[in-house]
């Protein structure tokens, strides 16, 4: 991450990341959002484990959680929210940068179920993506095309409730798409080319810029997963080269917070 650039991918792996890691890392992101991953911690994997080195990683199989892996020169670190019995989020700051990492399950829920999962999230949670520069990442395993009439926690209550928040599509802001009608899938089922459809996504607060989306070639990734990862190319706005300077200053300096109002003040107490 540099100059306020920042490259975030997410991927489902389908499993055993240990051998599929290399072409990930070939991506060069300053932030991996995977899931379906082994804990590095319980590992016997070294170059795996070396790999990962710089991550948060959360779930109830240590075969198949959700990882957050960061670049060894950011920080990382875990909020500590109480999510439990909601599955699978992973909240966290990344220099500054409030992340939510999300891979949505059915989670033994009869009606709050994937999209569902987050919906209760956002009402429990919401204000940790309250800030302009949040970001969050995944496998909401949903799509606006599976909206239900009679359901208020649907897929478009949700991207509403987001764009509330002032969160967008990366992927529908930069290709000028809407939801329900993606041209570029992310997900193909049982790995049939012919049956795909778009449910990885990345949504980003109003501080970023998207610069660059892309979705890795089916042709490359099938082999590994029946997922293909998603990059993002953001730029956070109006950051003044400030040394030592948080996201969340960067974001006061711009006039920007999550009460709308100017804090100069709140940055030059720190920096004078």
């Amino acid at each position: 991450m540099t100059s306020g650039d920042l490259r975030v991918v997410t991927w489902n792996c389908n499993g055993a990341l240990r051998k599929k890691w290399q072409p990930l890392a070939a991506l060069k992101a300053d932030v991996y959002v995977v899931q379906e991953c082994e804990d590095p911690d319980q590992t016997k994997d070294d170059t795996y484990k070396t790999w990962g080195a710089n991550h948060l990683w959360t779930g109830a199989n240590k075969n198949k959680g959700l990882g957050v892996f960061a670049s060894p020169g950011l920080s990382l670190k875990a909020v500590p929210l109480q999510i439990a019995p909601l599955e699978l989020f992973l909240p966290c700051l990344v220099a500054d940068v409030p992340l939510l990492a999300t891979w949505t399950k059915q989670a033994n829920s009869p009606n709050f179920g994937y999209i569902g999962q987050l919906w209760k999230f956002l009402q429990a949670h919401r204000s940790f993506l309250a800030e302009p520069q949040s970001l969050l990442i995944g496998d909401l395993n949903s799509n606006t095309i599976w909206d239900e009439w009679d359901r208020w926690w649907n897929h478009s209550d949700v991207v509403r409730e987001l764009a509330e928040l002032g969160l967008e599509s990366c992927y529908h802001r930069h290709f000028s798409e809407v939801q329900g009608k993606e041209t570029r899938p992310t997900f193909f089922l049982h790995r049939n080319p012919l049956k795909p459809y778009h449910i990885d996504y990345g949504f980003a607060g109003p501080l970023w810029t998207v610069q660059d989306v892309e979705i890795g070639d089916k042709a490359d990734w099938l082999a590994e997963s029946d997922h293909l990862p998603v990059v993002f190319d953001l730029t956070r706005k109006g950051a003044r080269e400030v040394p030592g300077l948080s996201a969340r200053e960067e974001a006061l300096l711009s006039g920007i917070n999550s009460s709308g109002s100017f804090a100069l003040e709140e940055v030059l107490k720190r920096h004078g």
